[in-house]
């Protein structure tokens, strides 16, 4: 029996909603939640005396958050018990975390020539928060001894505490530089110098890095690109858009980079007493509106879409830079980082275009005219319920990969596929694919954006 028309847009309507919903939630996240960043490490040694500071989200380790397992605080088993730490004041955050260095110690690792360094506890340090949204930083710094005859050292924590930097200071000759995460130790290094990593060695160890920062985390850069993907699934107009988006955020993200962004966080701070980041957040997610809705109302690019991304291309780059700022960038190997870090953004932006793409595709070639509407129904009917076994099983592994549980990202696909459905189903009538994909797609990627504008501005409190 053929369903009708009403039954299908009403099929349409219910996926929609599913979608806003489920995008709401994903991003409801990262706006007034609590992300986590990588720790640093800093270490001088000489003379038998090796010197660490270390940067750390004490609040989190006080509470046995497990840092590897999620990409913000929010999503912790224990994240009330971080809540109530970050509750209290600088004072009393030090006086606990003294009482916890035995088995922070405990879970460091320093190795002169292969054996142990004990290390004693040479002062806790908690800065003020600036923001209630971000994370407090804590130094914590360390001292131990080592044979003065030791020619190397070999560092690295517990998974649990989530990814390290460490760096090695104070060495003129090529110092140590590294990313570790997993638990991974750093591998024997020159206490001396003379163990920097090749400039191709940095540029591979910052691909993963910018990668992590669209797929799973950077969810408003994910929608900004999914906004750009809905104008139109065509090649020439997306590769339009994104190459432009490409230039522009590299541009700006170099210059961050560099330094060449720092009048605009002093003007921010001495005029308005906020961080110039505080002001490019909310921007990027109107950007996010903004190229959703007028995917609505244009079939093309317009005249202006090309210099407005471009435009909001900028701002993004900015975000990047923050977050980069974050892992800093190495004095020895700065440009093969910097370029790292964008060859993996860029390779994230991609992969995100390539699997909504393939989402699509079926749907897409049935608009265009091809005969394989059969095939299209057999094939979503067969990935709603792989996205539904998903949702129900929720394997561990996948969990983890994407730092967050696997029906906030299953849950957008399936509604998606239920559109493509109606799409194919309505192949006959004009403009099918963007009437009943495209645009209700793009309708949810706008509210998800105009919610995260007004949770960025504190403008939910008001509604």
């Amino acid at each position: 029996m053929t369903i009708s028309f009403l039954n299908w847009l009403k099929v349409a309507y219910h996926a929609l909603l599913s979608s806003i919903l489920a995008l709401i939630v994903i991003a409801a996240g990262p706006a007034s939640a609590h992300e986590v960043f990588p720790s640093i490490l800093n270490l001088r040694a000489d003379d038998g005396v090796i010197l660490i500071e270390v940067d750390v989200n004490a609040e989190a380790l006080l509470a046995d958050v497990d840092l590897s397992a999620v990409a913000d605080t929010d999503e912790a088993e224990n994240a009330e018990s971080y809540d109530n730490l970050r509750a209290l004041s600088p004072q009393e955050i030090a006086d606990r975390f003294d009482s916890y260095f035995p088995a922070f110690a405990d879970n460091l690792t320093v190795l002169a020539d292969g054996a142990p360094v004990t290390l004693r506890n040479n002062g806790v340090i908690v800065q003020p928060q600036a923001d209630g949204e971000l994370p407090r930083e804590t130094r914590v710094s360390l001292v131990g001894d080592y044979p003065t005859d030791a020619t190397t050292l070999d560092i690295g924590w517990i998974a649990a505490y989530g990814t390290l930097i460490v760096r090695q200071n104070d060495i003129a000759n090529e110092p140590y530089t590294g990313t570790l995460s997993g638990g991974d130790m750093s591998g024997s290094f020159n206490i001396d110098g003379g163990n920097a990593q090749s400039g191709w060695q940095v540029f591979v160890d910052y691909i993963p890095i910018g990668f992590d920062h669209i797929v799973p985390k950077g969810l408003d850069h994910i929608l900004f690109v999914l906004g750009l993907f809905f104008l139109a699934a065509r090649m020439r107009p997306l590769l339009v858009q994104v190459s432009l988006f490409t230039l522009a955020h590299t541009i700006t993200l170099a210059l961050a980079a560099l330094g060449h962004t720092q009048f605009l966080d002093d003007f921010f701070l001495n005029t308005f007493g906020i961080e110039f980041i505080a002001v490019v957040e909310p921007l990027i997610a109107l950007s996010i509106v903004y190229v959703a809705v007028e995917n609505i109302f244009m079939k093309g690019i317009s005249p202006w879409r090309p210099f407005v991304v471009f435009a909001f291309g900028l701002l993004h780059g900015l975000g990047f830079a923050s977050v980069l700022a974050e892992f800093g960038l190495p004095d020895n190997a700065f440009v093969p980082a910097l370029i790292g870090f964008n060859v993996g953004v860029e390779v994230g932006q991609l992969a995100v275009i390539a699997v909504v793409f393939l989402c699509v595709w079926q749907a897409l070639r049935v608009d265009r005219g091809a005969n394989e509407a059969n095939q299209g129904f057999a094939l979503y009917g067969v990935l709603l319920v792989v996205a539904a076994a998903l949702m129900a099983l929720e394997p561990a592994a996948l969990v983890v990969a994407l730092e967050n549980p696997v029906w906030v990202f299953a849950a957008p696909l399936a509604a998606l596929f239920v559109l493509c459905i109606a799409s194919i189903q309505l192949r006959d009538k004009p403009d099918a694919y963007r009437r009943l994909v495209s645009n209700p797609a793009s309708v949810a990627i706008a509210v998800v954006g105009a919610y995260w504008f007004l949770d960025r501005i504190g403008g939910l409190a008001f509604l």
